[in-house]
């Protein structure tokens, strides 16, 4: 009895192995066949690839430029402090001469506030460097993110990149770009010197901003 009891289990086992090893033997196949399927897609695609086509063009609905292009328009103060025990303002780099700060670099994260007075609502940074770039006259080249963080504006940005004639009434520089809210912006500032202290060099600038943005 306990020969016939244990029979039909030792019969089934060799079956059961040989299922297994089939099952392996099969795995295996497929796992080579789709080794060779996929080194062979990665030397197709790379013959011929000479970097030429690393770019393409793309529908402009995918990035909203099927829109119609708004002007904005808006005033933020833009406060320059050199003195204190918190400038925002750090030369890095000191001038040639001092007559027309030829040479001269500094370093900004100066506030941006709704009004001229410096407690007032700040609505972001003005974030980068401005560095004489003139030899007779004091003009400097301004390279500058306003970056805003209140309101609707929040974490978008405007890109200010041009010639800044500090002693002209008003200068006028481009906007070259942005983020956020402001992708793919384009305008123009006027830049007014509305406080200066000439003992230390602290000064409020308005900056009146027109962007062309989607």
């Amino acid at each position: 009895h306990l020969l016939l009891f244990y029979t039909p289990f030792y019969i089934n086992k060799p079956f059961i192995v040989t299922k297994g090893l089939k099952h392996n033997k099969l795995m295996a196949k497929l796992t080579f066949f789709l080794a060779v399927q996929i080194l062979l897609l990665a030397a197709v695609s790379s013959i011929g690839d000479d970097g030429k086509n690393f770019a393409r063009t793309i529908d402009r609905k995918l990035l909203g430029l099927h829109k119609k292009e708004k002007l904005t328009h808006f005033k933020v103060y833009w406060h320059d402090i050199l003195s204190g025990p918190n400038p925002t303002s750090i030369m890095i780099q000191p001038p040639v001469t001092n007559s027309s700060y030829f040479g001269a670099i500094s370093m900004i994260d100066n506030a941006l506030t709704a009004k001229v007075p410096m407690n007032s609502t700040v609505l972001g940074q003005a974030q980068g460097f401005y560095a004489g770039a003139a030899q007779k006259e004091l003009g400097f080249l301004m390279a500058m993110n306003f970056a805003f963080k209140t309101g609707k504006y929040n974490g978008s940005t405007i890109t200010i990149l041009g010639r800044n004639t500090a002693l002209s009434e008003v200068r006028e520089m481009p906007i070259v770009g942005g983020s956020g809210l402001f992708r793919f912006a384009r305008g123009y500032v006027e830049a007014r010197t509305k406080w200066i202290n000439l003992k230390n060099g602290d000064a409020t600038v308005e900056y009146s901003c027109y962007v062309l943005h989607y």
